[in-house]
């Protein structure tokens, strides 16, 4: 399990944040920032710009919200949710470019960078690549060791381990999963859950029991520090603030996730 090990009845609530890019608008930030713990802000590959990532950085101050990069691949027009064939140099420099981008926001407004969870297929395709991982993992590695690397599980989570990075295992109530732990392609039929009612459940269901149900029914365990809510979402809004209210009627307490990762 390398560094990190799950405290009872403690997890962050992130979002990926900051994807809007020039007089496009992705996600409702807004409306989303107060009831989270944690925002990936995207740097400038797959989504967001300079003026974005300012204003995300900004916020997220503000709010005392933890803030981490969320690189992805160089694909606007897919929205880093198409597979792109990088080598392991392209994949490691991409990344810490990224990375070094946000930080000189997170430098202008006095806030600590908190953690780095890779974005769509990036972050799918190092479920299995173990190159494409280590890739990841060097290029987060060469900017600061003491980063703390989001994952939901694979070789990504064993490349962090091999570099004894901290990694925080991230779980996604609005996702279907399959039997192998990745999750259902969004090309599929109901991958994404819109149900809030159901996606509250799972989510207090995988922090009390650290378990969740695959698409085809079979039961994963799933250590748990923080979980993902897409903004994007219908509904994104009302989810998120349900979900954080029920977390705290569960007695888990909701908190940044630089306070649940030792």
């Amino acid at each position: 399990m390398g560094r990190s090990l799950a405290l009872a009845n403690k997890v962050d609530l992130n979002c990926d944040m900051g994807e809007s890019f020039g007089p496009w608008t992705m996600g409702d930030d807004k409306a989303v920032f107060p009831y989270i713990t944690s925002a990936n802000v995207a740097c400038g590959f797959h989504g967001g710009d300079p003026r974005i990532m300012a204003q995300t950085v900004e916020t997220a101050k503000k709010l005392g919200v933890g803030v981490g990069a969320h690189p992805g691949f160089a694909d606007l027009v897919g929205f880093g949710r198409r597979n792109l064939d990088v080598s392991a140099t392209e994949a490691r420099t991409d990344v810490l470019y990224q990375i070094g981008a946000l930080a000189g926001f997170c430098r202008r407004y006095g806030v600590s960078l908190q953690h780095v969870k890779p974005h769509g297929q990036l972050n799918n395709l190092a479920m299995h690549n173990r190159t494409l991982a280590d890739a990841i993992v060097a290029g987060i590695r060469d900017f600061d060791p003491d980063l703390i690397i989001v994952a939901y599980g694979g070789e990504l989570v064993r490349a962090a381990n091999a570099q004894n990075m901290r990694v925080a295992y991230e779980v996604y109530a609005d996702r279907e999963y399959n039997r192998d732990g990745t999750l259902v392609s969004r090309k599929l039929p109901d991958s994404v859950i819109t149900d809030r009612y159901r996606v509250v459940e799972r989510a207090i269901q995988m922090v009390k029991t650290g378990e969740v149900m695959a698409m085809d029914g079979s039961l994963l365990t799933l250590p748990v520090h923080t979980i993902c809510v897409h903004g994007d979402t219908p509904g994104a809004s009302t989810l998120v603030a349900e979900l954080r209210q029920a977390l705290s009627q569960s007695d888990i307490e909701v908190m940044p996730l630089s306070r649940v990762v030792p």
